[in-house]
């Protein structure tokens, strides 16, 4: 099959040939449909976030099951998935009490670049391939968990359901579960990539009465207004945008101030921006090794809660299904998320058009017989 390689950091990804294993025991053999292009597989691309190489990115996928392993009783051959990059084990700690998106077995592959139990599926010539957060779907095909095949409706089509592999499901679930945004309150969203917007989209789900969108972007800008936010602030202006939104707020701040950048200059602005004993969310990524700095003082005067949100603390087998039946029904656009559609071939292009802020998302197609992605 045919799969984009990266083999070193800040190179160019490489359309290969590589080898597939058959999946193993509770493993699913998924035939891709589409993948989006996330700003998380460009961290990796530029030494950002270290992960072993050679490996196959992509990490937000959908497709139609092809083949499955011993012991799968989750999905059979012809079923609909999107591919979840947190296969929650269900048996340590952390998904005892209830907080899947924290598995200790799924970190642990995330860093070995490697599916649960040490398996390596991925092969280039008889050497391995690592696969990357346990999903690798920048390729024709992938072998993944059990757990992370979470079978989907058919009517839904599949490039609007491998947003939610991500994107989606991240920022939905940062204002659902993490924030858990009230009817009536005001909020403001720094970055607007596929996370930021997709914030916006629940947060006017959940009925703020403000919404503000900040980006550098003016087209992005634009976009959040389709989606609903109420004001904007654009941050090629000025390096401030903590004034602005306290301005759009009589000065108070906003209730819920989410940063789905993931650097932390923007991450002390969100803190900034929220008011007193209000709740700042983390959504977006930074490298390992960056630092923020919080006035001290602030902390217990203001009294604020700086949290972060990993997946948006998702259940995926709960809210990756109820986030298609919102779209299906007409409540979320998950529609004007995508920006372009490529092909595997074009996919140095999709990255430069991500690094040039073009894209809400890119999808990276492969048309295949039984994969619906017609609108």
């Amino acid at each position: 099959m045919k799969a984009a390689v990266l083999r070193e950091q800040s190179e160019r990804l490489e359309i290969r040939d590589l080898d597939l294993a058959p999946p193993g025991p509770h493993e699913v053999l998924v035939r891709l449909a589409a993948s989006g292009v996330c700003h998380s597989d460009l961290h990796v691309i530029e030494g950002v976030l270290p992960v072993p190489l050679p490996a196959v990115l992509g990490h937000e996928g959908a497709g139609v099951v092809e083949a499955v392993g011993e012991g799968v009783t989750r999905v059979r051959p012809g079923d609909h998935v999107v591919l979840s990059w947190v296969p929650s084990c269900g048996h340590c700690y952390y998904c005892g009490i209830g907080r899947p998106d924290m598995c200790d077995e799924a970190f642990s592959i995330q860093l070995q670049g490697s599916l649960p139990g040490g398996g390596m599926r991925l092969h280039d010539q008889g050497a391995d391939v690592y696969h990357f957060l346990g999903t690798s779907c920048f390729a024709e095909r992938a072998v993944v968990a059990e757990q992370a095949a979470i079978p989907i409706r058919r009517d839904v089509p599949l490039d609007r359901a491998a947003l939610v592999g991500c994107a989606v499901t991240t920022g939905y679930g940062a204002v659902v579960h993490t924030a858990r945004v009230p009817q009536g309150a005001k909020v403001a969203v720094v970055g607007l990539g596929g996370v930021g917007l997709s914030i916006i989209l629940a947060a006017k789900l959940a009925g703020a009465e403000q919404i503000i969108a900040i980006d550098r972007v003016p087209e992005k800008l634009s976009l959040a207004r389709r989606l609903g936010a109420t004001d904007v602030v654009d941050a090629s202006r000025s390096d401030d945008i903590v004034t602005p939104v306290l301005d759009l707020t009589d000065g108070r701040g906003s209730d819920y101030a989410f940063e789905a950048v993931g650097r932390p200059g923007t991450i002390e602005a969100a803190y900034g921006m929220t008011r007193k004993a209000g709740t700042t969310v983390v959504v977006g990524i930074a490298a390992p090794h960056e630092q923020i700095s919080l006035n001290a003082f602030a902390i217990p005067s203001a009294s604020r809660v700086l949290t972060g949100s990993w997946y948006g603390q998702a259940r995926t087998e709960e809210d990756i299904p109820a986030i298609l039946d919102l779209y299906m029904a007409g409540r979320l656009d998950l529609d004007a998320l995508i920006s372009r559609r490529y092909s595997l071939g074009e996919i140095n292009e999709a990255f430069d058009a991500l690094r040039r802020g073009e894209l809400a998302r890119g999808v990276v197609m492969f048309p295949e017989e039984g994969a619906r992605t017609d609108g």
